[in-house]
C-alpha cells in the first residue's frame, strides 16, 4: 500500500521566454468567450494573436521597470492562464505603494478549477513582498464572471470608471467600453 495520495499538478510561476504564445492564445479566447457583447465580432475578429504575442513577448523578456511581472498557472506542463502586474504609484511619498493586475484570464476550458485564484495569490503575494498595501484592476462592464470572482476574493469596486476606444462600431464611429477599478487593501 502506497502512502502516497493523488495530488493536483498545478502550479503558478514566472513567464519565460516561449511562454508568450500560449499566454496570448489564452488571452483572445478569454476575451472572444467573455467580452464578445461587449466589445463585439468586428473589434474580436480584428485582434492579431501574434501581435499580442509579441507583446507579450516583450513584456516577459524586458519588462519596463521594477515591479513589472508576468506569471502564467499550469496544470502540468500546460500553460493554462496568465497575469499580469504592475506597480502603481502613490499618490502621496508617504504613502504606501499599490500595484495594478493589468490582465488576468484562464483558458476557457481550463477555468473553475482554481487557476485564477491562484494567480490571484501569487500576485498578491508579489505586490506585498515589494511594499504594497492594496491591489487594483478594472472590470470590464458585461463581465459578470469577473465581478463574482472578483467579490468572492475579497475585492470591491472604488466608484472610478474609465472609458476605453476599443476601434470602430458597426456604424464607424468609435466602440466605447466601460471599465471600473476594484480593489483590495492587502
Amino acid at each position: 500500500m502506497s502512502l502516497l495520495t493523488p495530488a493536483a499538478d498545478v502550479s503558478v510561476r514566472p513567464a519565460v521566454p516561449g511562454d508568450e504564445r500560449e499566454v496570448a492564445r489564452i488571452q483572445l479566447a478569454a476575451w472572444r468567450t467573455a467580452h464578445a457583447d461587449v466589445l463585439g465580432e468586428a473589434v474580436l475578429d480584428a485582434l492579431d494573436e501574434a501581435a499580442f504575442a509579441a507583446q507579450w513577448e516583450r513584456a516577459i523578456t524586458a519588462p519596463p521597470g521594477p515591479g513589472f511581472r508576468v506569471l502564467v498557472a499550469c496544470a502540468g506542463p500546460r500553460v493554462v492562464g496568465f497575469a499580469s502586474v504592475a506597480p502603481v504609484s502613490a499618490p502621496e511619498p508617504t504613502e504606501p505603494p499599490a500595484g495594478v493586475v493589468l490582465a488576468l484570464e484562464v483558458d476557457p476550458a481550463a477555468q473553475r478549477a482554481g487557476h485564477g485564484s491562484r494567480l490571484l495569490a501569487a500576485v498578491v503575494d508579489l505586490l506585498r513582498a515589494d511594499g504594497a498595501d492594496q491591489v487594483q484592476t478594472w472590470v470590464m462592464d458585461g463581465d459578470d464572471a469577473r465581478v463574482r470572482f472578483l467579490a468572492g476574493a475579497g475585492l470591491g469596486p472604488d466608484g472610478l470608471t474609465r472609458r476605453l476606444a476599443t476601434g470602430p462600431g458597426p456604424d464607424e464611429e468609435a466602440h466605447v467600453v466601460a471599465e471600473h477599478r476594484w480593489y483590495a487593501a492587502i
